[in-house]
């Protein structure tokens, strides 16, 4: 197991790199170039200063995150041929500077969705994101947008990003005539497109979950469960089509067994890395993150880094999203403290876990 963690980029995370590295067990990061929209290439000149930036503090930089598949991919329209040309020179140029994983989801529209970004804990005063389908009301897409983004602390978000929504309404409107079939189909379209490419170059695409794990606003979403994936997996069959299995996202709906996910896709050797959070049940479409110990939540965390250690022991994980606490003013979800008490917990676990089969 390789314990990373994720990072903007010195221009636009309030964490820096040295901080990250006196993180007990932390081998490397999961990196983003948080500035470059959907369906531009990532450059090689971009890819050597952010890696080499990485190396240069001690720290490896195996996995990227957010490789953003642009919106006419997965519409299906004709200008989806130029993005996939554009995705492969990405992914072709990543290799180069030893990227094995790239995370990407293929969620229409919004790559994860919360109704509040710093939802204050009744039991020790820390905040965390926090959604319920209840608050939505009557408030529509270009509302959320809107409150997404106002209360960001100035920060960018993954997904949110402006020139992705500039044309919101059009794409909302154009998702209407379009079937979760149709996306699956248009799924299928890209991967046969770029998979060939990751198989040349060594390269794992991991196809993270929907956040939360149902569908929002109407629109088509394919990603939210393990028989969903075992769709997504055969749309393409190789190896490099795997999963980037995101506890806190399939754990968001308390029908899907992550557990048992995690054992299904690591003994398929589908797991191309793993996101690890824990999250707190609240009602129907309503909970909150939580911090990573397993009592604070509703997901079993000593279970899930088991059944990593026994199917896929070689993967690389992230703790994911964590609270604000101790006066911390950051990214929501993307803070230094609470991350690194996450790190250090699944450490703990992975420890005690290891010496238990020896």
């Amino acid at each position: 197991m390789k314990m990373t963690f994720r990072w903007y980029g010195s221009k636009s995370d309030s964490v820096s790199l040295q901080q990250i590295r006196q993180i007990p067990g932390m081998s490397g990061i999961m990196g983003f170039l948080d500035y470059k929209a959907a369906g531009e290439v990532w450059t090689e000149d971009e890819i050597r200063a952010y890696i080499d930036e990485v190396h240069a503090a001690g720290l490896a930089c195996e996995v990227i995150e957010s490789v953003n598949v642009h919106e006419d991919i997965k519409m299906g329209l004709p200008s989806r041929d130029r993005y996939i040309e554009n995705y492969r020179a990405t992914i072709r140029n990543l290799a180069k500077y030893g990227v094995k994983v790239i995370v990407y989801n293929f969620m229409p529209v919004f790559d994860w969705l919360r109704t509040d970004l710093a939802r204050v804990i009744p039991e020790d005063g820390s905040n965390s994101l926090y959604f319920d389908e209840a608050d939505l009301g009557d408030m529509g897409p270009l509302e959320i947008v809107r409150s997404t983004i106002e209360n960001s602390n100035g920060f960018s978000l993954p997904g949110w990003e402006p020139e992705r929504l500039a044309e919101l309404e059009a794409t909302l409107e154009r998702y209407k005539s379009i079937s979760p079939d149709d996306l699956r189909n248009n799924y299928k379209y890209f991967l046969d497109g770029i998979i060939p490419t990751c198989e040349e170059c060594g390269v794992v695409m991991a196809c993270h979950p929907d956040d939360p794990a149902w569908p929002i606003f109407g629109l088509p979403r394919i990603a939210h469960s393990q028989s969903d994936f075992d769709k997504i997996v055969k749309l393409h069959d190789s190896p490099c089509n795997t999963v980037c299995l995101c506890t806190g996202s399939l754990g968001s709906d308390p029908a899907n067994d992550v557990v048992a996910a995690i054992r299904h896709f690591g003994e398929m050797g589908r797991i191309g890395c793993l996101h690890v959070r824990n999250v707190k049940h609240l009602g129907h479409h309503k909970f909150r993150e939580a911090a990573h110990l397993s009592e604070t939540g509703d997901l079993d965390l000593f279970e899930i880094m088991r059944a990593v250690y026994e199917t896929c022991p070689d993967t690389y994980i992230r703790p994911d999203h964590g609270r604000m606490i101790w006066g911390e003013v950051g990214r929501p979800g993307y803070g230094l403290y609470d991350r690194a008490l996450g790190a250090t917990y699944l450490n703990g676990l992975w420890e005690a876990i290891c010496k238990m089969n020896k």
